[in-house]
């Protein structure tokens, strides 16, 4: 409780290390998603591009892949976000 005379102290955090925390954070979200991309480039043994030139090429639809391509295309996209956010964080200037 603040009585007469007390105060919060306001804590100092240097930009340059709230800087890194945040681009931590991200970088910890990029590993999460490389190894969902990577689980799904072990299972289909091939790479985005492939599975989808192979599964529009096929006459029956096997809706399990569909389901993982629009899963692993999903990730494909948060990967490049999450690369473009660590970019936006590296442009930063902190005096």
């Amino acid at each position: 409780m603040l009585t007469k005379g007390n105060s919060l102290k306001t804590l100092k955090i240097p930009k340059d290390e709230i800087k890194e925390y945040e681009k931590l954070k991200v970088i910890s979200q990029v590993a999460v998603v490389k190894e969902k991309i990577e689980l799904f480039e072990k299972k289909y043994r091939c790479c985005l591009d492939n599975f989808s030139k192979e599964i529009n090429k096929r006459e029956s639809e096997d809706f399990d892949m569909w389901d993982d391509y629009i899963e692993w295309k999903a990730y494909k996209k948060s990967l490049q976000e999450l690369k473009q956010k660590i970019k936006e964080i590296d442009d930063i200037s902190t005096p």
